[in-house]
């Protein structure tokens, strides 16, 4: 791994304070995995993104978020603390954020009394600031895929951090786009340019973007159907 802060979890360790990953400790579920919060001994508490064992393309997203995530570290992309890889279980391991996902607190009818107009704008500049960096500043120029509420996690002041990379793609500086061979992503979100012609750039993470403000705006989910998709375009 590439970060000093990075390091390999016991199995056991992340097993025994989530209750061999009890549903009371979870705090979401993806197409490929579920999210678990553990107090570890010392009393930190993290995240654990448990990916399917029956997923082949859970452990392409393990692989796949591994390799991008140690490359990049911002103050708005959410904290990838390590992973664990022990007979079949893959763990990917975060830093825990309170709040959860903008999702959970936007969609719901009173929780979503807690953000008012400035802490909205705060969300929106924060999600805005660490697309630039994937897309400009980072020293290997990514395209997130996937950017949606449920994706930006929010800690104890309401900022938020993108996270999920598991479908996220390298690029070069001078290519327009990558012609992709299999769409990926989720519904409601995914530019038609990428959808109907498979042209991936960041244009698409920017479309997803414009779709989240119009969310934040308006507090209203753009679908009723968070459903992730993969599948090769026209």
């Amino acid at each position: 791994m590439a970060k000093e802060h990075e390091t390999i979890f016991n199995l056991e360790n992340i097993k025994a304070p989530t209750h061999n990953f009890h549903d009371d400790n979870k705090l979401g579920e993806g197409g490929f995995g579920t999210v678990y919060k553990c107090t570890m001994s010392n009393g930190i508490q993290i995240a654990v993104k448990k990916l399917s064992v029956q997923s082949l393309q859970g452990m392409e997203q393990f692989l796949n978020e591994v390799k991008l995530i140690e490359k990049i570290q911002h103050h708005y992309l959410v904290n990838l603390l390590g992973c664990c890889i022990e007979g079949s279980e893959r763990l990917l391991v975060y830093e825990f954020l309170p709040n959860k996902s903008l999702e959970k607190i936007l969609f719901h009818p009173q929780r979503s009394k807690e953000l008012d107009w400035h802490k909205r704008l705060n969300i929106i500049h924060g999600v805005a600031r660490g697309l630039l960096y994937l897309h400009e500043d980072s020293q290997l120029p990514i395209i997130h895929r996937d950017i949606k509420a449920s994706n930006i996690l929010l800690d104890e002041k309401m900022e938020p951090k993108i996270s999920d990379f598991g479908l996220a793609r390298l690029f070069c500086r001078d290519e327009t786009h990558i012609n992709t061979l299999r769409v990926a992503g989720t519904l409601g979100y995914m530019a038609p340019e990428y959808v109907v012609r498979g042209q991936l750039s960041i244009k698409v993470d920017v479309y997803s973007f414009g779709v989240v403000i119009l969310e934040i705006v308006c507090g209203r989910k753009n679908a009723t159907i968070d459903c992730p998709l993969n599948f090769k375009p026209y």
